[in-house]
């Protein structure tokens, strides 16, 4: 393998895993070009990129740019550093595709390839086109969309391709027949997979229940940059709190049961506040938040602020974050965040966010669906009975320990490594 893979697994590791789960570390990187509107007190120095000895081509939606979509911009800017050429080709091109461009070449090209409709075939041959005149050698397909494109592709021109699991396809949402139809093609597709990398544990025990074999399947955690923003001030016990969502809002994030435990809150004489951050998936879904924010004369108390790129500077200004999420969770890219920000975080007992969060050590974790069980645990940090500074500072030490961004790129190099061992001889054993 590369020299500057080999050289990410050297430190000692002090977080139990599950093999064939990859080695984490903590090796200080910079700040993407999006999160650096002001300066952070914590940000590492970056790495200079290596000789380029392998080309990939990620195919990917790029409608949005949530939290799949945080991970590809992570590793096209990580993977350089290990000699890893990393582009795009968005089949839906979007906010993705224009914060690639926006990078200026620090995370790769993206390369527009829309598809008209799900079957809009005529992507084939245009990313065929794309594969052949820049040589690509291997392929990584991140949604169930994607992986179809990306198994033709291969087909036609002999490349290898992996799959990177971010979340259950068959409960994405809220849709019954939608998630039908992206894990049915999802599983006709990976027929021809190389390989399979999970972003959390539980995501990989799937797999391997529905036949995939254990030697092809790899969990590679996901990662983030280690940038902790200088806080103004700290929460009291009693006082005004500022509790935060950041998500592409739509129904299996829980934002209706976070704003009944807002409004439950508030009738038990606790001043808490919601402030939603990110876009709404449709118009539709956010003409109901307002309804249920109005019915519950919340709306004094509830900010909505969409989009924002710079997330470490964003989560620095609220007093504790929510994700109370309902299902169809991988590994929240923004939990591993707001722990970065040494933010405490209260979420859901859902899928892989337990493996990130130690309930009571590095955040609180509550029962999903249950405004009643989300209220308590925002309680018990207003009220102080449990302390905020500790776990604060759990999760920033957790962060740096297990969920680096470059651990998550060296995880991937790896998996590389065996899919292309004449690239990288020493990739998984």
């Amino acid at each position: 393998m590369l020299e500057l893979a080999k050289a990410t697994f050297s430190r000692s590791v002090r977080c139990q895993m599950t093999s064939p789960t990859l080695p984490f570390h903590s090796t200080p990187i910079a700040a993407s070009p999006l999160a650096m509107e002001s300066s952070p007190t914590s940000v590492a120095t970056s790495q200079p990129p290596a000789a380029i000895s392998l080309r990939t081509l990620h195919l990917v939606n790029g409608e949005h740019f949530s939290g799949a979509e945080r991970v590809q911009s992570h590793l096209g800017r990580c993977l350089p550093q290990s000699g890893i050429q990393v582009d795009f080709a968005c089949t839906k091109p979007g906010r993705f595709a224009d914060a690639i461009d926006e990078a200026n070449g620090d995370w790769g090209t993206a390369y527009r390839t829309a598809m008209k409709s799900r079957l809009d075939f005529s992507v084939v041959s245009r990313i065929t086109k794309l594969v052949r005149h820049h040589q690509y050698e291997l392929l990584h397909a991140h949604t169930p969309r994607s992986a179809m494109v990306a198994s033709l592709v291969s087909r036609v021109v002999g490349v290898p391709w992996v799959y990177h699991v971010h979340s259950p396809a068959a409960r994405d949402s809220a849709k019954r027949f939608g998630n039908w139809i992206n894990a049915t093609t999802e599983r006709l597709s990976l027929r021809g997979c190389s390989h399979l990398i999970t972003v959390s544990d539980s995501l990989r025990r799937e797999l391997l229940a529905n036949g995939h074999p254990p030697d092809r399947v790899t969990v590679v955690r996901n990662g983030v940059p280690g940038i902790r923003y200088e806080r103004r001030s700290t929460p009291e016990v009693g006082s005004r709190w500022m509790f935060g969502m950041v998500a592409l809002m739509r129904p299996r994030k829980g934002l209706e049961v976070a704003l009944d435990a807002i409004a439950s809150l508030r009738e038990q004489g606790l001043d808490a506040r919601l402030r939603c951050i990110g876009p709404f998936e449709t118009d539709d879904y956010q003409r109901k938040i307002q309804s249920q924010i109005k019915s519950l004369g919340i709306n004094a108390y509830v900010e909505q602020t969409g989009f924002k790129s710079n997330v470490p500077a964003t989560l620095a200004q609220l007093d504790a974050m929510l994700l109370p999420s309902l299902y169809g969770e991988g590994l929240p890219m923004v939990v591993l965040e707001a722990m970065a920000s040494a933010l405490p975080v209260i979420a859901t007992k859902v899928e892989g966010t337990p493996e990130a969060i130690r309930n009571g050590i590095d955040g609180l974790l509550a029962e999903p669906n249950s405004a009643a069980s989300l209220a308590e645990k925002m309680s018990e940090l207003m009220l102080g009975k449990v302390s905020w500074s500790e776990l604060s500072e759990s999760a920033f030490k957790r962060h740096a320990d297990c969920f680096s961004d470059h651990a998550m790129a060296s995880g991937v190099a790896s998996v590389y490594g065996r899919v292309c061992p004449s690239r990288y001889p020493n990739g998984l054993k």
